[in-house]
């Protein structure tokens, strides 16, 4: 962990500045986060041309945010795994899968989420629900 700075670093900002550094990190380093950050992107994109309102956006956003936020965790146990030990460990093996069954769960509620919303939009737009 950064010591702080001789120029009287609060720790809070250390703290964000650590935080960010681990954001970046994510996005860089592991290609599931980057595909996760495409399809959020697609998804708020589909929202925005299908006229989505507050609710509809906040409950994609909280969506969207949730399965990011699962996988920089998965990420996370990852990388100490790999740090702790190299060899095959089941110990390991079953975090590691438990993280990334968390990541499926989240990736799945949004899609079931997402679908329901933009699929009414999709239908709203074609006329066929009000």
């Amino acid at each position: 962990m950064p010591e702080a700075s001789s120029r009287g670093e609060s720790s809070w900002s250390r703290k964000f500045r650590c935080a960010f550094r681990g954001v970046k990190r994510g996005i860089r380093g592991e290609s599931s986060f980057f595909v996760h950050f495409f399809v959020a992107a697609l998804v708020l994109t589909a929202a925005a041309t299908l006229d989505a309102d507050r609710t509809e956006q906040a409950l994609l956003w909280l969506c969207i945010v949730g399965v990011l936020t699962c996988e920089l965790f998965n990420s996370s146990i990852e990388r100490l795994a790999r740090a702790v030990d190299e060899n095959f460990n089941p110990h390991l093996r079953d975090a590691l899968d438990i993280a990334g069954g968390a990541v499926l769960c989240a990736a799945l509620g949004a899609a079931v989420l997402g679908t329901a919303v933009l699929g009414r939009l999709t239908l709203a737009a074609c006329g066929y629900v009000r």
